[in-house]
């Protein structure tokens, strides 16, 4: 008999049900789409003319392999996953052409053209689909979670993401607008995924965050500048110089691109940066000004900048916790990141919206709004 405390496990159309406001939910809970060694390799030689060693590399989706040629620098094969629509990998392409022209010195992967100079190889699938093989430089450097962290490499990653923001500025693209599960606009949709949490006051601490982004941004979303922005820059996606890891050397992973508010970036890229030991809040405004002093923040984007990253961190253990549900054997995984996203929620419980809107303006040496 179950507590009246506790939820009952859900059935796998209760869980799959309880995802269906969520965008691009099917993506998510895809299983891995692996693909041959032998083939890659193969494939390598025919469109790119190139021979070489082969290791495989991590990758949430895609199948990913470290090629290293026995001369001439490293690279990276990417092949899509079969769900992933070629229209979306394009996105990616086209945002690293034109950041190759808008910011060339910026740290990013540049593409390698086939041989008949095309950035990219379709590949059928069975049953319809298609996978999109490109070849990207590879990008050396020390995986920033296992640096040492420090206020210098915060700036550094806050000045890096202004960089980039500034740079994608203009960025058109078909795919820009596509719904996305990671787009915080859509936050409130993964309300329903909570029930995944098993600790009541667990559940109520990411609701009231949800609820602070429905009544504190959702409303003003509409009327902030929007562009094409990166939507991912957590620590797993960025490296660092290891001779001096307050450096930011690596910028990875534009597959969670999307068209949005252009704080959204920041309040992203912010959720992964406050230090929970010492004032949040105080982390959070130290990153604004960094950010600021590259790319001038507006009074309209610090006004909502708190409830946006309250409600990433909701999202961040509502989704995982839903998809460990649906993937209990590769739950450790999943949940890896859900401790310290839990101990940063709590330390923004509560918190004063005029106070938090005060402190980041000052920050910013931005007069606050008038009343």
């Amino acid at each position: 008999m179950h507590s009246p405390h506790q939820p009952s496990p859900p059935t796998a159309a209760e869980i799959d049900d309880e995802a269906s406001d969520l965008p691009g939910a099917a993506v998510l809970n895809a299983p891995p789409a692996p693909f041959a060694l032998d083939q890659a390799q193969a494939l390598l030689l025919q469109h790119y003319g190139l021979q070489a060693q082969f290791s495989p590399l991590s990758g949430e989706r895609d199948a990913n392999f470290l090629v290293t040629p026995e001369h001439g620098p490293r690279a990276m094969l990417k092949i899509s996953h079969p769900l992933e629509s070629p229209l979306v990998a394009d996105f990616q392409t086209q945002a690293l052409r034109y950041l190759a022209q808008s910011d060339p010195s910026l740290p990013v992967q540049r593409l390698w053209p086939t041989l008949e100079g095309a950035d990219a190889v379709l590949l059928p699938c069975p049953g319809g689909q298609t996978r999109v093989m490109r070849l990207f430089s590879y990008l050396e450097g020390l995986p920033m979670p296992q640096a040492p962290r420090s206020a210098a490499q915060r700036a550094s990653v806050a000045q890096a993401l202004a960089r980039l923001d500034r740079a994608l500025a203009g960025l058109q693209h078909p795919a820009s607008t596509l719904a996305l599960p990671w787009d915080i606009q859509y936050a409130h949709r993964a309300r329903g995924l909570l029930r995944h949490v098993p600790d009541p006051a667990r559940r109520a601490l990411a609701a009231r965050a949800l609820d602070a982004f429905e009544t504190q941004a959702l409303p003003r979303l509409a009327g902030l500048r929007r562009q094409a922005i990166h939507n991912d820059f957590n620590i797993y996606n960025l490296l660092v110089d290891p001779a001096a890891p307050e450096r930011l050397s690596g910028i990875l992973d534009l597959g969670d691109m999307v068209h949005a508010p252009l704080v959204d970036d920041l309040a992203v890229a912010a959720s992964y940066q406050i230090e929970v030991e010492r004032d949040a809040l105080g982390t959070i405004a130290d990153f604004c000004a960094a950010y600021h002093t590259v790319l001038p923040l507006q009074s309209a984007e610090l006004q909502v900048l708190p409830a946006l990253i309250r409600a990433r961190l909701a999202m961040v253990v509502a989704i995982s916790g839903w998809r460990a549900a649906r993937q209990p054997d590769n739950a450790p995984y999943l949940l890896r990141n859900n401790p310290i996203s839990w101990a940063r929620l709590q330390a923004l419980d509560g918190l004063d919206p005029a106070h938090a809107s005060a402190l980041l303006h000052q920050a910013c040496d931005l007069p606050l709004p008038s009343l």
